[in-house]
């Protein structure tokens, strides 16, 4: 059923709003991959949309649009990579990552094998990673289906705690945080305080205790 009504809230960090119609005694969700705009939308804009009720989740909004926009097909949001064109974006991947990951495991096994670090570390570094992974996945999850997202000082608080190598592995695979330039600040400085933590430990703190 066509309806109108106005966008009440929109979240442009999380890509999703919600829409007021007098037909519709609750607010409707929308999500960013169901506007027909040619423009983001924007509070107090009058649109027109379909309304469908989605597993008892309450009213969803899809093929929404400005009130004054006559209908038509609406156009991609994005378009769709080429194979060659995702390889590009791979192969853009920052070419400091592996070898410093490497650089990485190898402190870590060294620090368990000069008894400067506990066995259990590897074990927590292997547990950390899978987390830090599956937040990522589930962000992206989040993202694409309009659900609550995962706050993005959590995502740095993994990758503080040890689980950065995943954290890059999960913005090249799922294609998520990676170009967003506030993010990876923030993400490269997480890395360089967990190295710079576990450097200070292996070759400063742990030889002064050993001396106690």
């Amino acid at each position: 059923m066509q309806k109108q009504g106005t966008v009440q809230r929109w979240d442009a960090t999380r890509g999703f709003g919600f829409i007021r119609s007098p037909q519709t005694p609750a607010d409707i969700f929308f999500h960013i991959k169901d506007y027909r705009g040619t423009a983001s939308p924007r509070e107090g804009e009058a649109v027109q949309f379909e309304e469908i009720t989605v597993g008892g989740k309450g009213p969803r909004a899809m093929a929404v649009r400005p009130a004054y926009t006559p209908t038509r097909p609406a156009p991609p949001l994005r378009a769709p990579q080429t194979k060659r064109q995702h390889r590009g974006r791979q192969d853009n991947a920052n070419p400091v990552l592996l070898p410093l990951t490497i650089i990485w495991l190898a402190l870590l096994a060294w620090g368990v094998w000069a008894h400067r670090l506990p066995t259990w570390i590897l074990g927590a570094t292997v547990g950390v990673n899978l987390l830090t992974f599956l937040a990522y996945w589930n962000d992206k999850h989040a993202a694409q289906t309009g659900q609550w997202r995962t706050k993005e000082d959590t995502l740095h608080l993994f990758s503080l705690l040890g689980g950065w190598p995943a954290a890059a592995l999960a913005q090249a695979s799922l294609r998520h945080k990676s170009s967003k330039v506030t993010f990876q600040s923030t993400y490269w400085l997480t890395v360089t305080l967990h190295c710079a933590a576990l450097l200070g430990w292996l070759f400063w703190m742990q030889p002064k205790l050993l001396l106690i």
